[in-house]
């Protein structure tokens, strides 16, 4: 008899210029699942305040979970499974996510923050920018050992970055119903 697998949850979190989206685009690629980028999801106050360099607090973050946690829910519920783009910077907003779709594996994206505000630099068209970096590191709470995921280093090729995450999803289980995908530990992984 088959046993139905859960849909898998990942969010790949990090500061801003990290290469969330870029990860979480290419994973869900790969492994056939749907993609939530939480950018999506802000205010268009949000978005006004961080264009012009204002960090964003609890008032504004804690509804935009709860829109992104919703979106990731109802693509878990329609599709094998689904990859969040989120910056998930503190623990409470892990949890808040948590609350939508329980058993999220979360990639933390981590590196020399001088090669973070390089890339930043590069970025056109895109509402975040380098003068958030500083206040997004300040409020960085790294995942803690009871947390489902795993921490890599962003100055790996995206194609390796992809490789190691699928690899300890169980990547086979991904296209088989017979088994749940098994996370791997708490990990870093430096190049």
């Amino acid at each position: 008899m088959k046993r139905e697998r859960s849909a898998v949850v990942m969010v790949v979190m990090g500061v801003c210029g990290a290469g969330k989206s870029a990860l979480a685009r290419s994973l869900a690629a790969q492994a056939g699942l749907a993609l939530v980028e939480a950018d999506d999801h802000h205010s268009d106050a949000a978005r006004a305040m961080m264009s012009r360099g204002e960090p964003l607090g609890d008032a504004e973050r804690l509804p935009w979970l709860d829109r992104v946690g919703a979106a990731a829910r109802a693509a878990q519920a329609s599709n094998a499974g689904v990859v969040v783009a989120c910056s998930a910077l503190r623990r409470i907003y892990r949890d808040r996510l948590r609350g939508h779709v329980p058993g999220a594996f979360f990639i933390h994206l981590t590196g020399d923050p001088e090669l973070i505000a390089r890339r930043l630099d590069g970025r056109r068209d895109h509402f975040v920018g380098r003068p958030l970096l500083d206040s997004q590191l300040a409020t960085l709470e790294p995942l803690e050992n009871d947390e489902n995921g795993m921490v890599l280093d962003v100055a790996a090729p995206l194609d390796v970055l992809v490789e190691t995450v699928l690899h300890s999803m169980g990547e086979a289980n991904f296209a088989s119903s017979e088994t749940d995908p098994v996370p791997g530990p708490l990990e870093t992984r430096k190049n």
